[in-house]
């Protein structure tokens, strides 16, 4: 199984573990970071994750992780609250955080632009709308010309 299969597969088996507590499911990433992979699936819930949570989805992931045996290489699992700069992926991490500041970095200049701050103004089809600070008026990107967006520490 290539990376991407691994972190779907594995999506698969912990939505209806985060589902049965009310918690969000916000990534599944599986990297290599030196010699070592780690399988890190990042949940949320309205008032914070804490540790018991978080225990208590790896355990019941671990086993169904066991069961199942489709990773080949040796991983960390790690289950983990997406913090207080979590980035934004998904449509609804967008819908979710209108208003809100969040630090961008693009592939590449735009209109000047390559790295900034900014209030998250509108999501539709894939384009983000954000407000640059110190700029006039709305700057409208694809999510494919964005390599990070995250909520901005405040």
């Amino acid at each position: 199984m290539n990376k991407r299969e691994i972190e779907v597969k594995t999506e698969q088996l912990v939505t209806p573990i985060v589902e049965e507590q009310h918690f969000e499911l916000v990534d599944v990433e599986y990297v290599k970071e030196g010699s070592n992979w780690y399988l890190r699936v990042y949940v949320d819930k309205e008032n914070g994750i804490d540790i018991d949570d978080c225990v208590m989805v790896s355990r019941a992931l671990e086993a169904k992780l066991d069961e199942e045996d489709f990773i080949a290489d040796a991983y960390i699992l790690e289950v983990s609250s997406p913090g207080l700069t979590r980035p934004l992926k998904k449509e609804k991490d967008f819908i979710r955080n209108m208003g809100r500041r969040v630090e961008v970095k693009l592939f590449k200049v735009q209109d000047g632009l390559k790295e900034f701050e900014a209030e998250l103004t509108g999501f539709e089809d894939g384009v983000v709308t954000l407000k640059p600070d110190g700029i006039e008026g709305t700057f409208c990107v694809s999510l494919k010309e964005i390599a990070m967006i995250r909520l901005a520490f405040e």
